[in-house]
């Protein structure tokens, strides 16, 4: 069986309205990006499903494929607030790929319990024949709710 997900899991000692509002600011995903392809972002904090923001990434910090530096529509497809927040892109490569990543949130005694998910299991064959995916290893997830708890936690 392949894997066409990946889940991480982390308690953070913060509330999950705290680190929903970082999730929800398009800067806030640049912040705690750890696998340095994101450089910045442009536009408003996302409140529901189809609200967008741009993200301008440098994929030579992969070193994977020539693409450099280019631009991505991040495309909110799920929004709970303080529960859930997930998104696709579309950007240079078309039609879009539509893999999915998010973030679930449960608060708990300690704070909050965030799962992280990358998830490539609805990807067109062509792109699945490519051989690309995953593009981000689970351990950039694992490094990125790291930053995430280092930028919220108390």
């Amino acid at each position: 069986m392949t894997v066409e997900r990946f889940e991480v899991q982390r308690q953070i000692s913060a509330s999950p309205s705290e680190i929903f509002a970082l999730l929800c600011s398009p800067a806030g995903h640049v912040a705690i990006d750890s696998s340095g392809m994101l450089q910045s972002a442009e536009g408003k904090p996302v409140t529901g499903v189809g609200d967008t923001f741009i993200v301008h990434m440098d994929r030579e910090s992969l070193n994977d494929l020539p693409m450099g530096r280019y631009d991505v529509t991040v495309i909110i497809t799920e929004f709970e607030p303080d529960r859930q927040l997930e998104w696709t892109i579309s950007g240079t490569i078309q039609p879009p790929i539509e893999h999915l990543y998010g973030y679930r949130l449960q608060e708990n005694d300690t704070g909050t319990l965030v799962t992280s998910y990358y998830d490539w299991s609805k990807i067109a064959p062509r792109y699945r024949e490519a051989s690309i995916f995953p593009i981000i290893p689970e351990s950039a997830l694992r490094a990125t709710l790291g930053i995430l708890a280092r930028t919220v936690q108390k």
